[in-house]
């Protein structure tokens, strides 16, 4: 009875972790209706991210590593910032032109372009399952983002749908990467370094553009908040749910940032949320599923070859 508990609650703190992310994208909106800009907001998030992943590593001391061995902190470097940093400032230049759970959308388009990526990497094509997954997911984000609604096309701002599919991109790119780091370091520790590599990238494009004078307080608040939504809850509920109940039902149960997204667009900033999206939605995680599902039996059978 006692392991069946811990199991639920691990997977209650995924879900957490994951809602939280989904939380973050209305969030920034409300922070650039109150008048912040972009580099403003970008710099401050990324920022207070790094001071509280750090403060949570100081204080598992028994997890230190020294960063600076074998070369592991050059592909860290390279994963903070082409693949976090990136990610922030796409998403949030996304943010800035378009509603946020249509930014949402165009970021889960990871999934299709993380499979490719890992056939281009492996030089195959992708596999019946991988290409059925591809073709829900696609169907899934026209009806999500409204494709085939009355007036649709002069309501898309193309600048906006570049940055939201440039950030699928980076974030495919840190996904495909960092499954290709060694596990010698604690995740939160990974987290706060490839955090601070990107930041110092952020801190030099926008940092000059980042004080708001008599309203700075205010905005370290929204920084802050922005933070604990985007890094800091994740990164410790992951750190300690994942180990418990398996990265493939975690990878499932991180998938419902994208439904949190757009309840809590609707809920707290009002956006539309319509059947042909709640359909779009549905689909796109069953694509996210089904991709899952077909590569977690295909470890199974390979597990069972070697064996």
């Amino acid at each position: 009875m006692k392991q069946s508990s811990a199991y639920w609650v691990s997977v209650f703190i995924v879900l957490f972790g994951a809602a939280s992310y989904g939380i973050l994208s209305p969030i920034i909106k409300l922070a650039y209706d109150a008048g912040f800009s972009f580099e403003q907001i970008t710099v401050h998030q990324v920022g207070i991210s790094v001071v509280l992943l750090w403060m949570f590593v100081l204080l598992r001391p028994k997890l230190w590593r020294n960063p600076f061995q074998r070369g592991t902190w050059l592909m860290l470097a390279v994963v903070g910032i082409f693949g976090l940093c990136m990610t922030t400032v796409f998403y949030n230049l996304a943010l800035q032109k378009l509603e946020a759970s249509f930014s949402i959308v165009l970021l889960f388009q990871f999934m299709w372009i993380t499979i490719l990526l890992e056939c281009l990497w492996f030089r195959r094509w992708p596999v019946g399952h991988q290409l059925v997954a591809i073709v829900v997911v696609m169907a899934g984000t026209l009806l999500a983002v409204g494709l085939f609604e009355q007036d649709s096309f002069t309501k898309i701002d193309i600048a906006g749908v570049g940055y939201g599919l440039a950030s699928a991109v980076t974030y495919s790119l840190f996904l495909f990467l960092t499954g290709r780091l060694k596990a010698e370091y604690d995740p939160v520790m990974k987290s706060a370094m490839m955090m601070t590599f990107g930041f110092i990238v952020i801190a030099l494009l926008y940092g000059s553009r980042a004080w708001a004078g008599d309203n700075e307080w205010t905005l370290l608040g929204w920084g802050t908040a922005l933070a604990l939504l985007g890094s800091v809850i994740p990164a410790i509920c992951f750190n300690a749910g994942i180990p418990k109940i398996g990265s493939g039902l975690a990878s499932l149960l991180g998938a419902m940032e994208l439904p949190v997204a757009a309840l809590c667009a609707w809920l707290i900033i009002g956006e539309k949320l319509s059947a042909g999206m709640i359909i779009g939605i549905v689909l796109i995680l069953a694509g996210i599923m089904l991709a899952e599902h077909a590569s977690r039996r295909s470890a199974e059978r390979t597990e069972g070859l070697e064996e």
